[in-house]
């Protein structure tokens, strides 16, 4: 006689995850919250260790250029803290940094994106990667000994033919270690997040916008004239942004190549300046108690501003990505 074979059983249908999801999920998210956790602890040391600072000093500890540590014949101590200079100088070279890096890193996401062949794309794209994985002390050698010779001399001609611009004008002719310099270096190291950044929102066009620019005769370059740079406009300012907060924290690279002088400098082919970040360096050897106090609090600052920056720049990023503008 012929068995009957048994119906398998109807398979239940269920948005209730597995366990081994729920557990992956679980390590996911305790490991993202751990490091916003981090990140919070940071700034709350940097802000209860520096509140002395900023409860005694006032507005006068971000707009005085003044660090001064005086004792008196009976030992008491009279402190004037102020990092105004310090805050000019480190939006100076970051300015700088992305004048210079920001164009060449949209002509080089440009060509990655709508010009290299798929080997030389691949290369390049590994390249430029590797760059972000460089030590900032790497780029701090390479620029003293390599860039800076040749830094000198383009600082002389702008000097010389733009020298009736005021930010080119130097009352001196002392062009080494200047801000320009810092710069120039700088600029070379945020090359690697603004392309990034820039050649995944060209990557992003829309095909049938690039089909029709053709369509009606336009040629590559027309092209991403009227279609890919005006779809991507506002991811390059949020890459830019992003550049300009690892500039603003960019410390080693700095130290190396800038003449560190406590003193405002706009003249940025002159061979004084510093930022914030350099100049905890260069103070937190030989610092006093009370003046460690105000190096943390100058270490907040600098903590709140790249992080208002870097989050305006992942805002302006993902509201680019989601519009599709």
């Amino acid at each position: 006689m012929a068995t009957i074979e048994e119906i398998p059983k109807q398979r239940e249908i269920t948005t209730e995850p597995r366990k081994s999801d729920k557990v992956f999920r679980n390590i996911v998210s305790v490991v993202a919250l751990s490091a916003f956790a981090i990140l919070a602890m940071i700034g709350a040391f940097l802000a209860i260790r520096g509140f002395e600072t900023f409860k005694t000093q006032g507005w006068h500890f971000l707009t005085g250029y003044e660090w001064e540590v005086l004792q008196d014949d009976a030992g008491n101590i009279t402190a004037k803290f102020g990092i105004g200079a310090m805050l000019v100088g480190t939006i100076l070279i970051a300015l700088v940094a992305l004048a210079v890096g920001v164009p060449l890193s949209i002509l080089t996401a440009l060509f990655l994106t709508f010009y290299a062949p798929e080997r030389i794309k691949k290369l390049l794209v590994a390249v430029v990667d590797l760059m972000a994985a460089f030590p900032s002390i790497l780029y701090g050698l390479w620029g003293y000994f390599v860039l800076m010779p040749m830094a000198i001399y383009w600082s002389k001609l702008l000097n010389k033919y733009l020298g009736w611009i005021p930010v080119f004008d130097v009352q001196q002719p002392f062009f080494e270690r200047s801000p320009f310099i810092a710069g120039l270096v700088l600029a070379i190291m945020i090359i690697p997040i603004v392309t990034s950044v820039a050649r995944e929102i060209f990557s992003q066009t829309p095909l049938d916008r690039v089909q029709a620019a053709y369509a009606l005769g336009a040629t590559k370059w027309a092209m991403i004239k009227t279609v890919a740079l005006p779809f991507g406009s506002s991811g390059i300012v949020g890459g830019a942004m992003l550049g300009l907060g690892r500039a603003f924290g960019e410390t080693v690279a700095v130290f190396t190549v800038l003449n560190i002088v406590f003193k405002a400098n706009f003249e940025i082919l002159f061979g004084m300046g510093g930022n914030i970040a350099s100049m905890i360096v260069l103070k937190w050897g030989e610092a006093s108690p009370i003046e460690t106090k105000a190096l943390l609090a100058s270490g907040f600052v600098l903590f709140i501003l790249t992080l208002a920056v870097n989050f305006a720049a992942d805002f302006i990023v993902k509201r680019t990505l989601k519009s599709g503008k």
